[in-house]
């Protein structure tokens, strides 16, 4: 979400359905969040090098987007304005997928257009989007492979082992 988010801030205006989402911009590393590195650093406790350079280059990474996100915002508002809404979009304020739905970009002060036109919505069928991912297991109809080699014949089934009577 965050990428087309960036892409509609950009814009002169976001056109979005009413059900429609955009999340975030806090940014991601790996699969930690920025945000969430920089905190874990100021906890009581020792950090291997790791964690310190992680945390670094997400101080960097929430100073980047967030001067990007002013940057962006500030054509549609007071500088001030786009520097508190860059922040609270680029800082951690919500997880990375919280939904930003409509209302909350009006809320925010941007340039919303609810409702997507026909004509755009015919275009957009054009270019469908996979749905789900592929299967983690793939059934392939046919004859399964031979036994491994060694194993012509297949295993005799174990016996139970014999309980110890109660006497």
């Amino acid at each position: 979400m965050s990428g087309g988010t960036l892409v509609a801030l950009a814009a002169d205006e976001i056109v979005i359905d009413r059900h429609a989402a955009l999340g975030p911009v806090d940014p991601q590393l790996g699969q930690y969040p920025a945000a969430t590195l920089v905190e874990v650093v100021t906890l009581p406790g020792e950090r291997d090098d790791q964690t310190l350079i992680m945390a670094d280059m997400g101080r960097k990474a929430l100073r980047q987007l967030e001067v990007l996100v002013t940057d962006l915002l500030a054509k549609h508002m007071e500088p001030q304005r786009a520097r508190e809404v860059a922040r609270i979009l680029s800082q951690g304020t919500w997880t990375h997928d919280h939904p930003l739905m409509a209302t909350d970009l009006e809320a925010f002060g941007l340039p919303v257009r609810v409702g997507v036109p026909d004509e755009e919505r015919h275009l957009m069928t054009l270019y469908p989007q996979p749905r789900g991912r592929d299967a983690a297991v793939e059934y392939v109809p046919g004859t399964p492979p031979g036994l491994p080699p060694g194993r012509e014949a297949p295993r005799r089934p174990r016996e139970a082992p014999a309980r110890a009577s109660r006497g």
